[in-house]
């Protein structure tokens, strides 16, 4: 489910005037979240670390209203609920797009999560499907190789993109703390830096805040 927004009285109509007009309207931040209960949780309970943070990723983005507008022609929707199509590496260090349906519920999402990544991990090539091309997602992808401090995307120029975009870097101390590398992309005809701030602190009280998940 989408609505639509009404641009004439939208609060944001400049700023998508403004931004929208500019040839790379993306926007990107990167910081170090901290991260170690949730961890710690997930090695306790033999839980997938990668699916915990992923499904803290997608509940942090719905929290945030901004993340989930997108530019659907001349017209701006805001979706109901946003799921991933996140990037699923293989044993020969290829990797595959895959479609992952969000659910509140971590039992729920672990139980779509874990056969459709088997199903890409079992697969070649891209898997890139018209599955792929949804609109009500974002952009996922996981470097458990680099700590990184920086990030960018291959994009398209001119391409219209309003998807947002997530990266997440290498589990690392830093300063005493377990911390991940989190890379945010926005459109800032849609989002600004506060938007990115009300994500990464939802997602911070989420990897710091571990739910009984079991």
């Amino acid at each position: 489910m989408k609505t639509l927004i009404q641009q004439d009285t939208w609060a944001r109509r400049e700023h998508f005037a403004f931004f929208g007009r500019m040839s790379s309207p993306m926007h990107s931040l990167t910081t170090q979240v901290p991260c170690e209960p949730a961890y710690r949780y997930c090695r306790e309970h033999g839980i997938s670390f990668f699916l915990h943070y992923l499904h803290q990723t997608l509940i942090a983005v719905n929290a945030c209203d901004n993340l989930r507008y997108r530019i659907e022609g001349d017209q701006v929707v805001q979706y109901d609920r946003i799921h991933a199509n996140t990037t699923i590496g293989r044993p020969d260090h290829s990797f595959g797009f895959c479609p992952v349906q969000f659910d509140p519920d971590f039992q729920q999402f672990r139980a779509y999560a874990e056969p459709a990544m088997q199903a890409v991990i079992s697969a070649s090539g891209l898997c890139f499907s018209e599955e792929c091309q949804r609109q009500d997602v974002i952009h996922f992808s996981a470097i458990p190789w680099v700590a990184f401090e920086g990030l960018t995307h291959a994009h398209h120029s001119g391409f219209p993109d309003s998807v947002p975009k997530v990266s997440v870097g290498k589990l690392h101390q830093r300063d005493g703390k377990l911390v991940l590398p989190v890379a945010t992309f926005a459109h800032h005809g849609l989002a600004d830096a506060y938007h990115i701030h009300q994500f990464l602190e939802r997602l911070e009280y989420g990897l710091n805040h571990p739910p009984c998940l079991t």
